[in-house]
């Protein structure tokens, strides 16, 4: 999987790592984060999207992405758009 490297959150630390790639292959922007508290995850399943299911399908995963972060969130969106990657 080629992953390009977007950035890694600066004030993680060596213990945690939210971190922002590009998977070129599958044209996707892929993120690490902090796993949500139960409720958090809760509201985010139970939230109501009309013409959805309610829920959270089990190939799929709530994560929490630190404000700080959306510099480099804006960065794989504009790397992913010049490389007409959708």
């Amino acid at each position: 999987m080629p992953l390009l490297f977007i950035g890694i959150d600066p004030e993680t630390g060596q213990d945690k790592s939210p971190t922002v790639w590009i998977d070129q292959a599958k044209r996707e922007i892929v993120l690490q984060g902090y796993k949500p508290d139960a409720e958090t995850e809760a509201a985010c399943a139970a939230f109501d999207v009309p013409g959805h299911a309610k829920g959270i399908p089990d190939d799929e995963a709530v994560i929490r992405i630190p404000a700080r972060m959306v510099s480099m969130i804006r960065e794989a969106c504009d790397a992913v758009e010049r490389a007409d990657i959708r």
